[in-house]
């Protein structure tokens, strides 16, 4: 991992940040040799732009070829950021939670700790939500790229991984272990060889129509057995944290 190419380029951004760190395919473990670099962080707006007239860069999205490397950045400012955290977001608690870490902070690691509290059985929708779009995209046309199959098992298995621990894990591979379904391992192995955009060797529709159904079923019953919380409590510490990152 280039991580100081990626330091250097998170840092070049107009504003301090919180954090950044890796998202997309790196994290969840199945990087094809032409994947770009997801970078995602917070950064945090001065309050004479807060406070003035002038429209402020809540979101900022760069995507680009720097230092030989293929970018895609996004960062949210730390208001945006914590309201999305208080939603049934699963993306912004992966990219917080990631492993990855390009750019940290001890503000970063008081976030993290806090939102725990913001994970909740509700978001059991946000998975469900993400899993169906990719299957209609891995349904797509007469071909079958590897891509949207992979996305389908990764966001299905952190959903009932989540429902039944709290906790994050975004890697595939990693979620496999706890699964153990032999068949994850070749799909990688096909998509960490080929381009983003491969399509799979031997195609059994059928069998992933049935897995995916099994899956999808299997997350239903973890969100309804799920002992976490229907809703965030994490609102007054990250107003807290807010305004001590403010001042």
């Amino acid at each position: 991992m280039n991580y100081n190419k990626l330091l250097k380029i998170a840092q070049y951004q107009p504003y301090p940040l919180l954090f950044a760190t890796i998202s997309g395919a790196h994290l969840y473990g199945f990087p094809s040799p032409d994947s770009d670099y997801d970078l995602r962080g917070v950064h945090i707006l001065p309050v004479r732009e807060i406070v003035g007239l002038y429209p402020v860069q809540e979101t900022i999205e760069v995507s680009e070829v720097k230092a030989g490397l293929q970018i895609d950045l996004v960062t949210h400012d730390v208001k945006k950021f914590f309201t999305l955290l208080l939603k049934r977001n699963g993306y912004v608690l992966e990219q917080l939670y990631s492993p990855l870490i390009v750019y940290t902070t001890p503000e970063h690691e008081e976030l993290k700790a806090i939102a725990y509290n913001c994970i909740t059985r509700n978001h059991y929708y946000h998975y469900l939500g993400f899993a169906k779009t990719q299957w209609r995209l891995f349904n797509k046309g007469d071909s079958y790229q590897v891509k949207p199959l992979l996305y389908v098992y990764r966001v299905l298995l952190t959903g009932i991984y989540l429902m039944k621990t709290g906790r994050i894990e975004a890697n595939l591979v990693k979620l496999n272990e706890e699964f153990q379904l032999p068949y994850i391992v070749d799909i990688i192995a096909q998509k960490i060889s080929a381009t983003e955009k491969s399509l799979l060797e031997e195609t059994d529709l059928e069998f992933h129509t049935q897995e995916y159904q099994r899956w999808q079923h299997e997350l239903e019953s973890a969100f309804y057995n799920s002992h976490l919380p229907n809703d965030a409590s994490a609102k007054p510490d990250l107003n807290s944290l807010l305004i001590s990152i403010r001042k």
